[in-house]
């Protein structure tokens, strides 16, 4: 009996193991691991402070969510942000707009006394992924030079449609939150200019 309890659990352990081999390996994205900068530029004379991005809850999770059908969204255990999307989104948006300004992003950094900051403040409202089809990239936003009240607050929307695969589907993301960059750096350098209007 005692053997065969010694039998039972060495083929036990073992199905667990090759159980544990066959599961299927996860990958993880990142929106800005890779990102080539912008053509560098003279400092403008001016900082800027990409603040927290905040998303809509359904896409606020590690795993990618895409849409499979009408109405329908799928959570990919295999498939996974390196970090959470807002924090994948933000950190995307820092390089891109910095690159295109050539500014420095002070978000919590002590910027030099009497220095010339605008506030960068992005509020996703949609982030959606539909593998084979599009990438899409839906944010209001808002720049605010400190110290002032006066706030310029614009809407961007990008898609970019996608080939099959979701390394496909991730660059189609970047290439949206480079072409938001872009449209908030417009943003940045017109109120510096003193015109204050949405690109």
């Amino acid at each position: 009996m005692m053997r065969w309890h010694a039998l039972s659990g060495g083929v036990l352990l073992a199905l667990s193991v090759a159980g544990c081999a066959s599961a299927p390996p996860e990958h993880f994205y990142s929106l800005s691991n890779g990102m080539a900068p912008a053509a560098s530029v003279p400092n403008p004379g001016y900082y800027i402070e990409v603040q927290n991005v905040t998303v809509p809850q359904q896409v606020a999770r590690s795993q990618l969510v895409v849409t499979s059908g009408e109405g329908r969204v799928d959570l990919l255990e295999q498939e996974r942000w390196s970090s959470p999307p807002a924090s994948e989104i933000g950190q995307a948006l820092s390089l891109a707009i910095s690159g295109e300004l050539g500014a420095i992003d002070v978000f919590r950094t002590q910027p030099p006394e009497k220095a010339t900051v605008y506030r960068i403040s992005t509020n996703v409202q949609r982030f959606e992924s539909a593998p084979g089809k599009y990438a899409l990239l839906d944010a209001v936003w808002s720049v605010r030079l400190a110290g002032s009240t006066q706030v310029l607050t614009c809407r961007s929307t990008a898609r970019e449609e996608v080939g099959a695969g979701y390394d496909a589907l991730v660059m189609g993301h970047r290439r949206a939150v480079i072409r938001v960059a872009q449209g908030i750096a417009k943003a940045v350098r017109s109120q510096a200019a003193g015109k204050g209007a949405c690109p």
